[in-house]
């Protein structure tokens, strides 16, 4: 049942994502720049509220574009905006059993136990408390740990520092080049390069096809590493212009545009050679310079891996830059006209999905019943087109639920969880329920900081479960310490996705991450133990 959930809320989330509607709180928030504290409060907020009905990467998704958008306006650097926006969408997942895969795993977890799960809206009563009070956190204090000298104003050029990837060289008389029409092959002849644009009589024009011939006189915009531009200026018989100024401005045209894009571990091309991808013959755009976790890397792009949280500079006509972030699944940086649903048919699904919402919370119909009855409507009423379906859903993340459930039976079948509550037991005599709760969730939010939460969950909810037994305790407190605990992957860029991608963007290091969670991970603990004892008695 939670992976089917989980995958019907992710489609559905989708929809959510492409709704005009939202871009009226949006536009609101980033009116607040010039009152900076209400302003990260408003932004960390209504991500967190987008994140109590929708997973957590598509409350990224949403919000990420709006805020990079609004502080750059503002002077304000994109790392002092997005750690708060990453925290927001995990604490907002806390307060519903659809925010987060965790909370639906521990439901089911508490139907096997005692024969009833948790109800839709059963995770607010601890979740809600701790999300205001880490909320309120990060708008005042929070985002003033980062590191000065993170938040300092940076636009486009300075992220990638293009002047290391882009050149401009002048055609002779001599040059070979001269009454070419320039075609892949060839460029393979003369050297590992890209031609991406030419400047004549002063007007640019962008060759995304290589299919300009080539003018003495022309001033070529080039795209290699700094050992293969020796080589061709001098069997080309170029002049290298090396007091150039170069921006991103140089790139652009009236039709040509560039954007800025974050991989993420479900990006088709996450693992992969950016020359496998021949984007250049799939979508004429051209990929100009990437970042790593606020980095440039200075190697030749074709032959680089890409890795989630990598920041991709493209190059493009609009109508093929939305082909690109949308077929690669892509995060851009910037909001872009990507909806690929009429508004109708948008405002339907979300219809469906507020339908789902209420039968589950009612207890009309299961939550999985609720949520795949609303994609299934979603489908007879042609809300997405049916290959949509398909592609967004976040497969890695589904295939590790299926993985991992029947390794957390495992677990519990050949006495292993028993084994773990033994040496828990056996290390803190006399055991009070603080103290028992506590350590729990301290576990439980250290495996999270470096692995998935819902296979931190998976392991924990049985030990949660032969902990509270051992105890002669109910389960529900403990079941609830490890939904809270799980999603509290705050330490590092690692423990969840939204950190991974955000760490390009923002140019974070490791450390910025403890600096900024780990009293927020404290609070969380200092607030949900006496709450969770309160609200779910341990007799």
């Amino acid at each position: 049942p939670a992976v089917i959930t989980v995958a019907s809320v992710m489609i559905l989330s989708s929809i959510v994502n492409q709704s005009p509607l939202l871009q009226i709180p949006l536009r609101g928030i980033s009116q607040l720049t010039q009152y900076r504290t209400l302003y990260l409060l408003s932004l960390t907020a209504f991500t967190a509220f987008l994140s109590s009905f929708m997973n957590n990467i598509g409350a990224l998704a949403i919000m990420m574009p709006i805020a990079i958008q609004s502080a750059r306006s503002a002077n304000i650097s994109p790392s002092t905006v997005l750690m708060p926006i990453a925290l927001g969408s995990a604490l907002g997942g806390l307060t519903t059993m659809i925010g987060t895969p965790p909370n639906l795993l521990i439901s089911n977890y508490r139907e096997q136990a005692i024969g009833h799960a948790f109800s839709m809206f059963s995770f607010s009563k601890v979740g809600l408390v701790v999300a205001i009070v880490g909320v309120l956190y990060v708008g005042f204090i929070g985002w003033r740990l980062i590191p000065k000298h993170r938040k300092q104003a940076r636009n486009t050029d300075s992220l990638f520092e293009i002047t290391d990837y882009i050149t401009e060289a002048h055609v002779t008389d001599e040059s070979p080049l001269v009454g070419k029409t320039i075609s892949r092959k060839q460029i393979k002849e003369w050297g590992d390069f890209s031609i991406i644009g030419i400047i004549r009589n002063n007007q640019r024009r962008m060759s995304l096809n290589h299919e300009i011939v080539i003018q003495s006189g022309d001033i070529l915009i080039m795209e290699a590493d700094a050992a293969t531009l020796k080589n061709l200026i001098e069997s080309l018989k170029l002049e290298w212009i090396e007091d150039s100024d170069i921006s991103t401005d140089l790139l652009k045209t009236d039709d040509i545009s560039l954007i800025e894009a974050v991989i993420t571990e479900s990006s088709r091309i996450e693992g992969r050679q950016l020359n496998e991808l021949k984007l250049r013959s799939r979508f004429h755009a051209n990929i100009i310079a990437i970042s790593r976790q606020g980095r440039v890397l200075k190697t030749r792009l074709a032959t680089l891996i890409c890795r989630a949280g990598d920041v991709l500079l493209i190059q493009g006509s609009e109508t093929d830059l939305q082909q690109v972030i949308y077929r690669l699944k892509l995060l851009p940086l910037e909001q872009r006209k990507l909806s690929f649903i009429p508004n109708k048919k948008v405002n339907l699904g979300i219809l469906f999905f507020l339908l789902a919402i209420i039968t589950a919370s009612t207890q009309l119909l299961p939550v999985q019943i609720a949520f795949s009855g609303a994609v299934f409507l979603c489908m007879a009423f042609h809300v997405i087109p049916v290959r949509h379906y398909y592609e967004n859903i976040d497969w890695p993340i589904i295939i590790l639920l299926a993985a991992m459930i029947p390794l957390g039976e495992a677990l519990q079948t050949t006495g292993g969880t028993t084994l773990i509550t033994h040496t828990i037991l056996h290390s803190t005599p006399h055991t009070s329920p603080i103290i028992a709760i506590a350590l729990l969730m301290i576990v439980t939010m250290t495996l999270s900081d470096f692995i998935n939460n819902a296979a931190t969950t998976i392991v924990m909810a049985p030990i949660a479960i032969s902990l509270a037994q051992s105890l002669q305790y109910h389960s529900d407190p403990f079941l609830m310490a490890v939904a809270i605990s799980a999603s509290c992957s705050f330490l590092t860029p690692v423990g969840h996705q939204n950190n991974t991608i955000i760490m390009g963007p923002g140019g974070y290091r490791f450390s910025d991450y403890i600096r900024v969670g780990f009293f927020l991970q404290l609070l969380v603990l200092l607030v949900s133990v006496p709450m969770i004892l309160w609200v779910w008695p341990v007799t």
